[in-house]
Order: structure tokens, then C-alpha cells, then sequence
């Protein structure tokens, strides 16, 4: 006599797969300098601006009844920076466009979703870093490390540092990489309220100190933090800034903010006033010419870093222990 056989999900075919509906990204896209500053318009490969100041205060006192004089005009600084092209593809063939997937209905836009938020990381990392301004085949736009030199606010924490630490800035319309770090050191207090301090006298109102993790993670220490306390209006209690968001010195209160992009050897202090990113171009999405059974785009954005005043800003470099 036959045994009869339960058919159970192991003895069967065809059964339907367990697979969630959605797709899990975890990368980050924040991107905090970009965010910051202010969009401008560019209208030419190589962007330029003016940066001017005030003669030095002085006692200003002049004889009675005598003759004016006359003193030559101090003239405008011009700054510029080239813009550069920075680009992403999506090549998706028209069989996978139309299939049915998980996580999503179409595999063009979710991949142009993607590149684009690929592009804005890009941007970030680039303003950033001390890649120099060059006008080469490929155009670079300076990064944010290469436009606060020595005599602009630039605190050497390790006076050991090579002599090339020292070599940025603007020079022959482009600005400079900075050279070797030389032997860093660990990022303490008082770097960071001297370059605070710079800014403010130059007329700066550096309200954003922008570092990486590891700086972050020093900060966190500092004695200054632990007990500041944010006034607040009406019946509310007042905020602890124990979390070390929000720094107090003597210069005004400063909103820090994290940064993956960023070098370990640098700490900004920036004035949101005096940074912004010019766009020649902003962020296109193009189809290009069909040349088999597939969609292709090209994402292109052509940008340049500005930094309205040199004077309003400091950095804290040599750092990273």
C-alpha cells in the first residue's frame, strides 16, 4: 500500500520569493559646505570678484586752519577662481528599464537619483580639500584650504610645520596648494579661540566651525563647552550646550558642524556672509544620442568656490593627532 506524502513547501516549485519591496542606502549625503554657502552666477570660465577694507583706525587729529591733504585711494583686491566641470553617467539598457524589479519601477531614475547625489558628494569633497586653482585641459576649482593663508587668519598649530604649510593663498590668478602638513599635533582650545580671534578683529563673524570626526571627537573636551548655557526667552528653560553643537567664546556664539569631507589636518571657522559657490552651470541632466538598445544621460555641473573675504574667515591647521 502506497504512503502518502504531504506536499510542504520543501517538495514544491514555483513559490514566490520573500523580498521586500524596497532598497536600504545607507551612504551618507549630507553635504554641510555646500549647503552653507550662498549660490551665485558665474558668467565665464574664470570668476572673479573684489575684496576692499577700511584704513586702519587711528587718533585722526589735524591742525587748526591748516590745509587739507590728500592721500591716494587705496584700490580694490581682485580674486578669481576657475570653474570646473565635474560629471556623472547612467548607460541603463532598455531590457532592464522594463522588467519588473524590487525597490523600484524604473531603473534610469532611480540610477539618475543616485549620480546626483554622487555629483553634490563630489562637489563637497572638492571645496573642501587644498586642490589649487588651475586652468589645465581638465579646470580645477580651488578648495577651501588653499584660500586662508599665513597673514589671512591662518593659525599654524604646530610651529614645526614645513615651510611649504605656509605657501597658499592667491598668486598669478590662481590660488595655491598648501604644501606638506609637516608634524601635526592635536587640536586644542586655544588654536581654536586664536583663530576665532583673528576673524573677529579683521571684522569677521565667524559663526560656523566646520571639522572632521576626529577634530570633533577633541572638541568634545574642551573645558569651555561643558557648562555654557544658551539664554532663552519666556518661561523656557536654558539650553546646555554640553553636546558641544554649540560653541561660546569670547567672540560670539559658533554653530559646529561635522564634516566627512574634510582633511583630519584642518579646522574652519567660517562667516556665512563671505563664502559661496558660483555656477556657470548648475546641475544638468542631458540624454545622449542613442547608439544601441540602451538610455544614456550625462549629469554635468560647472562650479567655482568664492571666497568673498579672506578676512572674515580663519583656519586651524597642522591638526589630526
Amino acid at each position: 500500500m502506497a504512503t502518502a506524502t504531504t506536499t510542504t513547501v520543501s517538495n514544491t516549485s514555483g513559490l514566490a520569493e520573500d523580498f521586500e519591496d524596497i532598497i536600504f542606502n545607507v551612504s551618507p549625503t549630507d553635504t554641510p559646505m555646500l549647503t552653507l554657502a550662498k549660490r551665485t552666477k558665474a558668467s565665464a570660465r574664470y570668476h572673479q570678484w573684489q575684496t576692499d577694507a577700511l584704513a586702519a583706525a587711528s587718533s585722526n587729529k589735524a591742525e587748526e586752519g591748516a590745509d587739507a591733504s590728500y592721500a591716494t585711494a587705496a584700490q580694490t583686491t581682485t580674486l578669481g577662481n576657475y570653474c570646473q566641470i565635474s560629471t556623472k553617467t547612467v548607460d541603463i539598457s532598455r531590457t532592464l528599464d522594463i522588467v519588473n524589479k524590487y525597490g523600484r519601477k524604473s531603473e534610469v531614475a532611480m540610477q539618475l537619483m543616485k549620480r546626483g547625489k554622487e555629483l553634490k558628494r563630489d562637489m563637497e569633497f572638492t571645496i573642501c580639500r587644498n586642490q589649487p586653482s588651475a586652468s589645465t585641459t581638465a579646470r580645477s576649482t580651488a578648495g577651501w584650504e588653499t584660500m586662508i593663508p599665513t597673514g589671512k587668519n591662518l593659525v599654524a598649530a604646530n610651529s614645526g610645520q614645513t615651510a611649504d604649510y605656509t605657501v597658499r593663498g592667491f598668486s598669478a590668478a590662481s590660488w595655491i596648494a598648501p604644501g606638506e602638513d609637516g608634524s601635526l599635533v592635536t587640536f586644542v582650545e586655544a588654536d581654536l579661540t586664536s583663530a576665532l580671534g583673528l576673524a573677529w578683529e579683521d571684522g569677521g563673524d565667524p559663526s560656523v566651525i566646520m571639522m572632521s570626526k576626529l577634530n570633533k571627537n577633541r572638541f568634545n573636551a574642551f573645558s569651555g563647552i561643558a557648562t555654557k548655557y544658551n539664554e532663552v526667552k519666556g518661561t523656557a528653560q536654558a539650553i546646555v550646550a554640553g553636546a558641544a553643537d554649540i560653541y561660546v567664546s569670547s567672540f560670539g556664539n559658533h554653530t559646529v558642524k561635522l564634516n566627512r569631507y574634510m582633511r583630519n589636518e584642518v579646522v574652519f571657522c567660517i562667516d556665512p556672509e563671505y563664502i559661496s559657490v558660483a555656477y556657470l552651470d548648475g546641475i544638468k541632466k542631458t540624454p545622449m544620442a542613442k547608439t544601441g538598445d540602451s538610455e544614456r544621460h550625462l549629469l554635468t555641473v560647472e562650479y567655482a568656490l568664492v571666497c568673498n573675504s579672506q578676512d572674515a574667515h580663519a583656519t586651524v591647521g597642522g591638526v589630526g593627532l
